[in-house]
């Protein structure tokens, strides 16, 4: 059923991430505590948790992956087929091209996470649809801040994600927006958008530590 106006979250991880122990289940209870109509499941290189999700409730979920090139992270939206890690970022645009996606561009000026040269950003950025202008994990206002002058600049529509790796963080970065259902709905929905948020503080960091150490070693 479409709504006038919705409230989605656009990054977050489950437990198909390597850095999170969230479970499907209890996701999508939080999604209904916090009124999340729309939600992206980008695990790490990986669309497994997005796929068991969408089959849960597809008309709340977006299938999509944050895909790791040697520079920085790519988002792909409304995607078909998992893409693998590792590959340049010009190659992993192509392949979401090809998929019909809908392509953001993570954190970009998070020195922590992000380390994209001026060639690569220039080779990709004709093809990018957006750019995350508020991650709540980043440590630094001015990390924020840097992509959405940067987004404003080159015309990107402007995204936003709590990039939840714990429950506790789920829809720390809210966007509000008209409903969507693919790709391209989505290229016009995000035109129309209210972003707010608050950032989630380093604790948060440690949280994803302590999952990636637990599931190694099965505690």
């Amino acid at each position: 059923m479409t709504q006038s106006s919705i409230r989605a979250e656009f990054h977050c991880h489950t437990v198909y991430s390597p850095d999170s122990r969230v479970e499907l289940g209890v996701l999508f209870k939080a999604c209904d505590a916090r009124g999340i109509d729309k939600i992206a499941i980008t695990d790490h290189s990986s669309m497994q948790g997005a796929l068991k999700a969408h089959k849960m409730a597809p008309d709340r979920v977006i299938l999509a992956e944050e895909i790791e090139t040697p520079e920085g992270e790519i988002l792909g939206y409304f995607m078909t087929e998992e893409i693998p890690q590792g590959l340049p970022a010009v190659e992993v645009v192509r392949r979401l091209q090809g998929q019909g996606a809908f392509i953001s561009l993570p954190h970009p000026f998070d020195p922590h996470r992000s380390w994209w040269s001026d060639r690569t950003l220039d080779q990709i950025l004709p093809d990018l649809d957006g750019i995350e202008v508020f991650n709540a994990r980043c440590l630094r206002e001015e990390y924020n801040e840097n992509a959405y002058y940067f987004a404003l600049e080159h015309g990107k529509a402007l995204m936003a994600g709590s990039d939840a790796h714990a429950l506790s963080e789920l829809g720390r970065a809210n966007m509000t927006m008209p409903w969507f259902d693919d790709a391209e709905s989505l290229r016009a929905a995000a035109r129309e958008v209210t972003i707010s948020g608050e950032l989630s503080g380093l604790y948060v960091h440690m949280v994803s530590t302590f999952a990636r150490v637990a599931k190694k070693f099965n505690f």
